[in-house]
């Protein structure tokens, strides 16, 4: 399936970690996920559901930063958007660099010092597949990412880094109280994702992360099952205005997060 694609739009998430054949079996088991590994491309790893594009993989070899998932956001020139990143307090952790025909890729600390990729597409656009969450409906495939969310201690400072580096040019706060203040990425279905103020409860240590939000057709079921493939359960499933979510991590200890329509 292809989607209509803005500048600044999640387009493709992947898992960086030490434990390749682990993180394999972990996601196929939860999601219905299968696995190509492309010798060609440093054995990476893409991950398909139902035959389709979902996410990729690649090995850790310790040198390189912590086991997490990476959010990518579509850009037409990625090598502008790195100028781009610099020029507005950001840094570089992986160059700019193309992956044969299929587009070009980099890696960046946002000027609150998270991380986040950039993807311009060639003849891979991003994901065949993604689920749609909005106003607290969560549709499309299970077992697809359907929702990024940038948690930041630097919320103010996030967003005028975002559309100036990343061309968000009609986000729409949701909240701006001192208990909750939430832009999305745009004002109009599908949002896609939206960046919250998590200063209040971010350990000390953490300047913030991007999550991704796989949809479960149950998320009460699909947080025992993390639990019975050896990951962990971070934050216990529950109902919100945005549906029932839970935030959980896999057997090597990375983070993400579930959801789906309330019980």
């Amino acid at each position: 399936m292809s989607y209509v694609t803005q500048p600044g739009d999640p387009v493709w998430t992947d898992l960086f970690t030490t434990d390749t054949d682990s993180a394999i079996d972990f996601y196929g088991e939860l999601f219905g996920w299968s696995a190509d590994v492309a010798p060609e491309y440093g054995d990476y790893i893409t991950f398909r559901k139902d035959g389709l594009a979902v996410a990729g993989g690649m090995r850790n070899n310790g040198n390189s930063g912590p086991d997490q998932w990476t959010v990518y956001l579509a850009s037409p020139d990625a090598e502008a958007t790195a100028a781009a990143v610099t020029a507005s307090g950001g840094m570089i952790a992986a160059p700019v660099t193309a992956v044969g025909d299929l587009g070009k890729f980099g890696v960046f600390g946002d000027n609150g010092g998270v991380g986040i990729g950039v993807w311009e597409a060639g003849t891979m656009a991003g994901f065949e597949q993604r689920g749609v969450a909005g106003g607290g409906q969560w549709e499309g495939h299970v077992g697809t990412p359907s929702w990024f969310e940038l948690h930041t201690r630097n919320y103010d400072d996030a967003l005028k880094f975002y559309r100036e580096v990343f061309g968000w040019k009609d986000p729409f706060t949701i909240s701006d109280t001192p208990e909750f203040r939430y832009t999305t990425i745009h004002s109009v279905t599908p949002m896609l994702g939206g960046v919250m103020d998590s200063s209040s409860f971010l350990p000390p240590s953490v300047p913030g992360y991007w999550t991704v939000y796989f949809g479960v057709e149950d998320v009460d079921a699909a947080v025992r099952k993390v639990a019975e493939l050896g990951g962990s359960v971070v934050r216990p499933a529950e109902d919100t205005p945005y549906g029932r979510l839970a935030a959980v991590a896999d057997p090597s200890g990375v983070r993400f997060s579930l959801g789906g329509n309330k019980s």
